[in-house]
């Protein structure tokens, strides 16, 4: 094709990068074969979708093929692209939630798998943790969650640790409510967490090719993407703030 002979190195390399990504190639894997760092691909295909064939050279034989090409292709692979927001734009740049994949092997019809959510104003931290675990053994009706978990922060700390064991003992005491029992993860080993690749496709299937989702689109498209209701969010207490 045209664009891939071109003499120009720039409209060379942009072809070879959207050539490739339209065949549903990852930026890493793209930037490893034509001997280019990441940014590059990932500006490329930012530029293309921003202007399309502008990205190129517009009204050129070498953009016409290109379009082709992306034509041809086995439907057009979407990328997630990093949008800087206004400056001046009230809303929130971004969003935190806590969630939890619930499995009942051992009774599937009286607890389906499914996933809870609460999201956060502001971010998460150990005095929102402990709600977000009460609120779990509340909305559960078991005696016991046996949860696995990562070694983020807000999971580890001091203070969360006091609340379980406070909890878990008041439990013993009364002799009724949910114990939590703790399963940590080894470090840097999040595929051994089974919700991982829930967010993954929980990603690909809330995004907005066509431009950026308020905070609201986007906390309304996640939980109607794992079918749950959408909770009050959780706050910071006076003593996290």
């Amino acid at each position: 094709m045209e664009g891939l002979r071109s003499r120009d190195a720039f409209v060379l390399r942009r072809c070879q990068i959207l050539l490739s990504s339209a065949n549903g190639k990852r930026a890493s894997r793209i930037a490893a074969e034509l001997n280019c760092n990441t940014d590059t691909v990932l500006n490329a295909i930012h530029a293309f979708n921003q202007a399309r064939l502008e990205a190129l050279v517009a009204g050129s034989c070498v953009a016409e093929t290109i379009h082709r090409a992306f034509d041809a292709a086995a439907g057009e692979v979407l990328r997630l692209i990093e949008l800087t927001p206004a400056k001046d734009d009230p809303d929130r740049k971004a969003l935190a939630c806590y969630g939890l994949l619930v499995s009942c092997p051992a009774a599937p019809a009286s607890l389906p798998e499914q996933i809870w959510l609460r999201f956060v104003d502001g971010r998460p931290v150990s005095s929102i943790t402990t709600p977000y675990l009460a609120w779990c053994c509340e909305k559960l009706g078991k005696t016991a969650l046996l949860m696995v978990w990562d070694n983020a922060s807000w999971h580890i700390s001091n203070e969360v640790r006091a609340w379980i064991r406070s909890h878990n003992r008041a439990v013993r005491e009364q002799g009724q409510g949910v114990r939590i029992l703790l399963c940590y993860l080894p470090s840097k080993s999040p595929w051994l967490n089974r919700i991982e690749p829930h967010w993954v496709h929980g990603k690909r299937n809330i995004v907005e090719p066509a431009g950026r989702l308020t905070a609201q689109e986007l906390a309304d498209r996640v939980c109607a993407h794992f079918s749950c209701d959408h909770e009050t969010h959780l706050g910071l207490t006076e003593k996290a703030a």
